[in-house]
């Protein structure tokens, strides 16, 4: 059998929560919270993942992503054949999607959370 192949087929961000109010330092603490469907019929993983950006000082929260995307398998009968690498894969492909957008709508915002020292 052929190792499973995948690719990003589409992504969303599906929910999108900023409060600058909360934003009090330079020091920065990120959180990801992961989940995931796989759809056998169609050979295809839903990966939803939520991230937080909060300070390190403080527990509020001022930035809250939840961004969905949807990969399609090549050469896969089942579930169990995902290989573990498809995992941290997935993330790492997404995460350039939700830095991109984040600094976007912060720039066009006149505001900067990641701030240089």
């Amino acid at each position: 059998m052929q190792p499973a192949a995948f690719s990003l087929e589409n992504y969303q961000f599906d929910k999108v929560s900023i409060d600058l109010e909360n934003h009090l330092s330079k020091e920065l603490a990120l959180d990801f919270n992961t989940s995931g469907v796989y759809f056998s019929d169609t050979l295809k993983y839903e990966l939803t993942f939520l991230v937080s950006l909060f300070n390190d000082d403080s527990e509020k929260t001022f930035v809250k992503v939840r961004c969905k995307g949807i990969f399609v398998f090549e050469n896969l009968n089942s579930f169990e054949d995902i290989p573990d690498y498809f995992y941290k894969n997935s993330i790492a492909i997404l995460f350039p999607y939700l830095r991109a957008y984040l600094s976007l709508v912060t720039t066009q915002a006149n505001v900067c959370i990641f701030r240089s020292n």
